[in-house]
């Protein structure tokens, strides 16, 4: 099991999402385990389903977990269908749900899955273990396709001259490797003196979430996670860039009756009850001193809301 798994703004979820009343708390997201061991610890009045649709990453959490097995169970599973598993392993409505978006230190810390720029390594990305792979997308997509996956998902402002370069080289021979992917792109962008960021790092992210649907999967889990909640039940989502952030941010905003009206004249009409209030006005950042343990941390943005009425 990787030992430098840091939980990111750890201790803000563990006190964002003390639960109202004992119940089951929700990891849609569990990764290598860190955040739910904490909560486990923290709250052993608590029980706690966990879902990833990585089988490698949910292999460590168990092992993580073994002190809490009698009070945890695993699934395999996109978090997108957390309300499905509840109600296909008779799960009571959670009193806290936790999504930590993203990938996990696993996926990034290993050259076979693909993931990362730093290590050659197969041009994979997915997350799970079915659907295309990022060497599938980039061979065989058309490139107004791949043009619109880099601007959209990697805001890259030279995303056309980057799929130009893609297809010359997928027509003489397919890009089969992160290495490969990575100098072709730094051979179009260059690098910058001095600077920090790899050139690369907008292509990978934009191919990363095109490949696992995140934004999809992100848009899809929402509202129904939001309606699973015990009344006064508790969600945190941490996102990790601007797009995830806002969807979070809006949605939680529609759901709590503050989203902003239509354009266009003003029509009288009766609100729908707000299901939420926000408990975050603004994102919970990483502290400078979790930045230098954790970089990764760096871009971190926790947002919680809380259920309020009836549940349903």
């Amino acid at each position: 099991m990787p030992e430098l798994h840091l939980p990111v703004l750890l201790e803000e979820v563990i006190s964002g999402l003390r639960p109202p009343a004992p119940g089951l708390l929700v990891d849609a997201t569990i990764g290598l385990g860190g955040h739910a061991r904490a909560l486990l610890d923290a709250y052993p009045e608590c029980s706690l389903l966990g879902l990833d649709r990585d089988p490698e990453a949910l292999d460590h959490a168990r092992r993580r977990l073994q002190a809490f097995a009698g009070r945890s169970t695993l699934v395999c599973s996109p978090f997108a269908r957390m309300p499905e598993v509840l109600a296909t392993t008779g799960s009571p409505s959670p009193v806290a749900v936790l999504a930590d978006l993203g990938c996990s230190s696993l996926q990034l810390d290993s050259p076979d899955r693909g993931f990362s720029f730093s290590a050659d390594g197969p041009l994979d990305m997915r997350m799970g273990t079915t659907g295309p792979s990022a060497a599938d997308l980039v061979n065989t997509a058309e490139p107004e396709t791949l043009m619109r996956i880099l601007w959209d998902y990697g805001e890259e402002r030279r995303a056309r001259a980057i799929v130009r370069a893609l297809v010359r080289q997928r027509e003489a021979e397919p890009i089969a490797t992160t290495g490969e992917l990575s100098r072709l792109v730094q051979g179009v962008l260059g690098r910058r003196p001095g600077s920090k960021i790899h050139p690369a790092t907008r292509t990978f992210q934009a191919l990363r979430i095109a490949v696992n649907d995140e934004l999809g999967q992100l848009q899809a889990f929402l509202e129904p996670a939001v309606r699973a909640l015990a009344p006064e039940g508790k969600i945190a989502v941490i996102s990790f860039h601007s797009l995830e952030d806002r969807i979070v941010k809006h949605t939680l905003r529609r759901l709590a009756g503050k989203a902003p009206p239509p354009p266009g004249p003003p029509i009288p009409h009766q609100a729908p009850p707000a299901l939420i209030r926000i408990l975050t006005k603004r994102p919970i950042r990483a502290s400078d001193q979790e930045v230098e343990k954790n970089p990764r941390s760096r871009s971190a943005r926790l947002r919680i809301a809380q259920r309020v009425g009836d549940s349903g």
